[in-house]
């Protein structure tokens, strides 16, 4: 909690470093009143303080050895000098220690909030309350979370109906924050895509099963969840009306799965815009799936320039980069599909670009994974240096999640580290602004900014 970070072996000793680390408060209450004098001894083992041995035996105020637990006064040269805490006494007040390290806190919300989605947007907090078979999602100001006010509501099937799906889920797209939930069944519903004004009311644009791109020429629609072979599944909406773009005789955005047609790349991406030009996978038919096509939304010319079975791609810095069916590894190539290149030896289960670096991780086991940097020169370095149990990208930096009960580790786009946090992690939020999460240990929502 006070940003220091201990290692102890019995070689080694204790070791104490101030670190890019935080942690909650945890309280060590005891079962049975302590007796009214206790003693406590020397501390003769080895002690290391930021890299510098201590020679107890001449501190002024050495460090005791109380229970097996080593203590250390709470003097200037520790409190300060060592650990830079600001450190204040007085009569009226007491002892005020106040660390730099970032701070977790609560966040007040109510404890039902943890039953949904979670997202922190502008300064407000977003989520649902679940009442019989309606949810109501809310907004509140994250300075008084109790101030909550509705911004959304909707039926849903209610608990004796078949199909009653409670979730919803929020995601920030194109600096503005959105929100999903889906109404009837697996054929017959539809997905409902939500947007929050500015003034945070909330208003539903989209239903069915699609995805959708702004561009500067409306908003670019694809139907999903064919369940045969139906080219033209691409659309553009403007001012109220829906053309068919690219070529007829393509199916975008999925892939084939046996004779099912699915949602293609998991959370990966499968479409972009760039300018005039969406890029795109598209599948002719079985023998010709999963590549990646050019539409010019000017002129409607479609052109296929990546002529390899893809899983997902991206388009970053006006560059191509996907991964191969064939081998998982990641390849780059100039926006038309020309002078590829092969960046990857390991098979690639995320990628992702923050800062211009790339990122990507490559699995281990069942629950562990590898990540990378690719640098320019070609030989990948881990980005962290032990296996992480996933990554995502929360406020444009990295959010490692350690495995176990390790917490999770924040890197910048360099990969550098800005901060481990020693908690129990169970889901990490969408957040603007610091790392909004809910801890596995008693499933409280927390939030470090």
């Amino acid at each position: 909690m006070l940003g220091l970070e201990t290692t102890w072996s019995q070689t080694a000793g204790l070791h104490i470093k101030q670190s890019q680390v935080t942690s909650a408060y945890a309280s060590y209450k005891s079962g049975s009143r302590n007796a009214s004098s206790y003693s406590a001894k020397i501390s003769t083992s080895a002690i290391t303080v930021n890299g510098k041995a201590i020679n107890n035996s001449k501190e002024q105020y050495p460090l005791l050895n109380f229970r097996n637990i080593t203590y250390f006064p709470l003097t200037w040269r520790f409190a300060y000098e060592e650990f830079g805490w600001d450190y204040k006494w007085n009569a009226v007040s007491g002892l005020s220690i106040t660390s730099r390290n970032p701070q977790l806190q609560s966040t007040g919300l109510p404890a039902f909030a943890a039953d949904n989605d979670v997202a922190l947007f502008k300064g407000y907090y977003y989520f649902t309350q679940t009442t019989g078979s309606t949810n109501q999602v809310y907004r509140a100001p994250i300075q008084q979370p109790s101030a909550k006010e509705e911004i959304y509501s909707y039926s849903f099937g209610g608990p004796d109906s078949e199909w009653h799906p409670t979730n919803v889920s929020f995601m920030i797209r194109d600096n503005a924050l959105w929100f999903t939930y889906h109404l009837g069944g697996g054929v017959m519903g539809s997905d409902q895509f939500v947007k929050v004004g500015d003034n945070g009311k909330a208003e539903l644009l989209h239903e069915g099963y699609l995805d959708f791109r702004a561009t500067s020429h409306g908003t670019l629609i694809v139907q999903l969840g064919a369940w045969g072979f139906e080219g033209g599944n691409l659309y553009l909406s403007s001012a109220g009306e829906k053309k068919k773009v690219g070529d007829p005789g393509l199916m975008y955005a999925v892939t084939l799965s046996g004779t099912q047609w699915s949602l293609g790349g998991g959370n990966a991406s499968y479409m972009a815009v760039n300018g005039d030009h969406v890029y795109v996978l598209a599948s002719r038919d079985e023998s010709d799936a999963n590549k990646i096509y050019e539409i010019n939304l000017k002129t409607n010319k479609t052109k296929k320039i990546v002529d390899a079975n893809v899983g997902w791609f991206q388009v970053i810095d006006q560059k191509l980069y996907y991964v191969k069916d064939k081998d998982k590894s990641l390849y780059s190539s100039d926006i038309d599909g020309k002078n590829e290149v092969k960046l990857s030896e390991h098979a690639v289960t995320w990628f992702e670009s923050i800062d211009g670096n790339l990122f990507y991780t490559t699995k281990k086991s069942s629950t562990q994974y590898d990540l990378y940097k690719v640098n320019p020169n070609g030989d990948d370095t881990l980005a962290w240096g032990a296996s992480i149990a996933g990554v995502q990208v929360v406020n444009n930096q990295l959010v490692c999640l350690l495995g176990g009960n390790n917490g999770v580790a924040l890197l910048d786009g360099s990969g550098r580290l800005l901060l481990k946090v020693s908690e129990p992690i169970g889901r990490v939020f969408t957040s603007d602004n610091g790392l909004l999460f809910q801890k596995s240990n008693d499933s409280s929502l927390a939030i470090i900014r």
